[in-house]
């Protein structure tokens, strides 16, 4: 089962407890004919010392059979106001992965579920399906690594690849990306410690992050970290967050500008029970230089996902160039429901604009 099966137990085992207790995730190990363990985490409260009872499974890599797992760490209270700080590790409550905070954005997030007022309002591009504007409001979003040994178990849901560079100045198709680099919203934050000294496996984290047990969280900036966010803010910042939900499926938009193209990370997420699945994509994309594109084809990235209550989210991302400093894009994905069904969702409108006052990309994978 999925890590968001996961998420769901210790999202409702949380919520239970008030700021007074501390919660430690404790992980057992059966048998599983797949050839793959099944950890059973349940949730323990050490100031009260009863079990949460979190029966939800995590399918992992396989292991030498009667291995036990050792404590991942403790739980802290999720934070309802203010923002987490770099050096805060955290499990994702929808993709279950193992990461820490490397420092925050504060995007508008543009949600069309929320009829707004009409002043402050962001108006639709020309040609985009409705007419409703929609006000932004400002939420905080993350830069994170991802433990490199959660990445095979959450490949099928979520690239771990999404964020990309333009390795030449002079040529958009090539490109690199950082391995195990993520965007996460506040929500899906659930914070922890833990005792080790380096509690993620990944390239970047002793580069980035030293270990300072004077501090909370005790991991704290290198100037490593410091200079590549500087080098590198025009292309990594997130400004703009774009959400929409039809009938129970939400699609979350966010664009950016890498120079002479941008890169678009997308989310669909099944809020409700019904199992689907994502058939097709329409993309309409119109460019400043007078051009309407259509784009249709079978899935996304290759993959045509299953959307259910178990494993309800899915997360990619592509890119796309124009012929003029700045355009919108905005379409429709045809989802399947289990009786052959289809319905269309609605990708919510966005805008490719343009850095132009910037500095040059940067080129290649340096500190």
């Amino acid at each position: 089962m999925a890590a968001s099966a996961l998420r769901r137990g210790l999202l409702s085992t949380v919520s239970k407890y008030n700021k007074k207790h501390t919660l430690r995730i404790l992980s057992s190990v059966v048998d599983s004919s797949s050839g793959f363990e099944v950890f059973r985490p349940r949730v323990q409260c050490r100031a009260c010392g009863l079990s949460g009872g979190v029966q939800q499974r995590r399918f992992m890599s396989s292991r030498p059979e009667g291995k036990i797992l050792e404590t991942v760490g403790v739980f802290e209270a999720v934070k309802q106001h203010g923002k987490y700080e770099t050096g805060q590790l955290f499990l994702h409550s929808v993709f279950g992965y193992r990461g820490i905070v490397l420092f925050p954005w504060h995007a508008r997030l543009y949600d069309r579920d929320i009829t707004p007022p009409m002043a402050e309002s962001k108006p639709e591009p020309p040609g985009a399906h409705g007419s409703k504007e929609v006000k932004g409001k400002t939420h905080t979003y993350y830069q994170v690594l991802i433990d490199t040994r959660d990445c095979p178990h959450i490949s099928q849901r979520s690239q771990t690849e999404a964020v990309t560079f333009l390795a030449n100045h002079d040529d958009s198709r090539a490109l690199y990306a950082i391995p195990g680099l993520d965007y996460v919203s506040h929500e899906d934050i659930l914070p922890y410690n833990s005792a080790e000294q380096i509690p993620i496996q990944h390239e970047l984290f002793e580069r980035f992050l030293t270990f300072n047990p004077a501090k909370s969280p005790p991991f704290t900036a290198r100037d490593t970290l410091k200079a590549w966010q500087e080098k590198n803010h025009p292309w990594l910042e997130l400004s703009d967050v774009h959400r929409e939900t039809t009938e129970n499926i939400r699609v979350t938009v966010i664009p950016f500008y890498m120079g002479m193209r941008w890169r678009y990370c997308i989310r669909l997420e099944n809020m409700g029970n019904e199992v689907v699945q994502l058939r097709e994509r329409h993309w309409r994309i119109f460019s400043l230089s007078g051009t309407l594109e259509t784009v249709r084809g079978r899935g996304v990235v290759g993959r045509e996902p299953v959307l259910s209550k178990e494993q309800p989210a899915f997360q990619y991302s592509s890119h796309v160039s124009l012929q003029a400093p700045s355009g919108h894009m905005w379409g429709t994905f045809r989802i399947e429901r289990t009786d052959g069904s289809h319905f269309d969702v609605r990708i919510p409108p966005f805008s490719l604009e343009s850095n132009k006052d910037d500095k040059a990309p940067p080129a290649g994978y340096t500190f």
